[in-house]
């Protein structure tokens, strides 16, 4: 990684002793089966915060305040296992030092490594999946560290809500829990589909946000792009209801596959990342005030 802050901040508010949150990239693409390019989403969403405002208007804060610390990039690619473990075990270790852990992946299978973190280290949690596909196969091409697997441990080891699911495999409804599912066709006619999936979140939750859950109109730059997806405003609506009623013990954002000829996509991920760290720390003071 070249980037040394991540939006630029100045180095006082990136030290780790000094950060509330901890920022992990992980450039991985190693089993995407369509366009190829996910290992080069941190950077990009790097470069791309630098040019970004760091006052945020709905929260009237500067969340950049509280400390972000970015980390040693995640680099492990031997296999796919090797690295989830790797995931697993940095993620771990930072939760340990009292963290506010967020990760940059890469495609969707770095979260098998966190979830699997974040299950270890709080109680009764909720993995809420914002998606366009459904990720529940048990193994795919010889791997249970696929993409296509990101979410199948969490189904079976955590309270999972899945939110924006427009595409899967029929052997996937197998394993998928219908009521905790929201669908994209009917979420676009359901006006209660938010409310009704936090009501069935616990208090500790754990966000994974694959950024082809938003519909193509607005985030193109992925390897699976889906139509039908998320809009920008009801997707912060959602995200600020869940930081207000939940315990959002950290999140992920996987599968920006950059474009050089679009920047805007690596934009809004920055600007989504930034988005989650306002709300999550809208109502905390800053250490020096």
């Amino acid at each position: 990684m070249k980037t040394k802050t991540f939006a630029g901040i100045p180095a006082e508010y990136s030290k780790l002793e000094q950060s509330k949150v901890v920022l992990i990239p992980v450039p991985y693409d190693g089993t995407s089966t369509w366009q190829k390019g996910a290992d080069k989403g941190p950077e990009a969403f790097l470069h791309a915060s630098e040019n970004m405002e760091l006052y945020d208007i709905e929260t009237d804060s500067e969340v950049y305040r509280q400390g972000i610390h970015l980390a040693e990039a995640i680099t492990e690619n031997a296999s796919p296992e090797t690295m989830v473990d790797a995931v697993h075990q940095t993620t771990k270790q930072y939760i340990k030092k009292g963290k506010f852990v967020t990760l940059f992946g890469g495609e969707h299978s770095i979260s098998i490594g966190s979830i699997r973190a974040f299950n270890e280290m709080f109680e009764d949690l909720t993995v809420l999946q914002l998606d366009a596909h459904a990720d529940l196969r048990q193994s795919y091409e010889g791997s249970k560290c696929n993409h296509a697997c990101a979410v199948y441990e969490a189904s079976q080891n955590t309270n999972l809500i899945q939110v924006g699911i427009r595409s899967m495999d029929t052997i996937e409804k197998t394993v998928m829990d219908e009521d905790k599912t929201y669908f994209a066709h009917e979420m676009a006619v359901d006006d209660s589909w938010m409310d009704s999936a936090i009501d069935q979140m616990t208090d500790n939750v754990f966000i994974t946000f694959d950024l082809d859950a938003l519909d193509p109109s607005i985030m193109p730059s992925t390897g699976t792009p889906e139509p039908g997806g998320l809009l920008w405003y009801e997707t912060l609506e959602f995200l600020k209801q869940v930081f207000e009623e939940k315990n959002v013990v950290g999140f992920d954002i996987v599968e920006l596959c950059p474009n050089e000829n679009n920047k805007s996509p690596d934009f809004l991920a920055a600007k989504l990342y930034y988005k989650m760290l306002s709300y999550k720390f809208k109502n905390e003071n800053i250490a020096d005030d």
